[in-house]
């Protein structure tokens, strides 16, 4: 199996392009504060999963999946600051919640099945 092929993988690489998209349309103040450490800790997600995929020793993956777990519990802040500020409206607010909570369980089941075989 590659990385590619890992569903939660392929929706946090999702999550980060469509924060990004918002993010982008942002004015400079709003960018600056939250919006990078949004892109940040949205994109930190999957680059986890692939830095810990590479490691190849399945002790150093299931690390790197709680660091990509703790990145989407800090995206999961700051888009809940982002909406009470009103830089996300509700709609778009309720579509990441969603979406992380399904990653989150995606993660979760990934990091349990991580070194069953050995």
């Amino acid at each position: 199996m590659n990385l590619e092929e890992l569903e939660v993988y392929q929706l946090s690489m999702e999550f980060g392009e469509n924060i990004w998209n918002i993010v982008a349309k942002w004015n400079y103040f709003e960018k600056d504060t939250v919006g990078k450490q949004l892109v940040k800790s949205a994109d930190s997600i999957a680059a986890n999963l692939s830095e810990g995929f590479g490691r190849y020793f399945y002790k150093e993956n299931r690390q790197f999946c709680y660091y990509s777990r703790g990145s989407l519990f800090e995206a999961r802040t700051w888009i809940t600051k982002a909406h009470n500020r009103k830089l996300i409206n509700e709609n778009d607010f309720n579509k990441f919640i969603e979406s992380l909570d399904y990653i989150g369980k995606k993660l979760n089941n990934y990091i349990k099945s991580i070194g069953k075989n050995q």
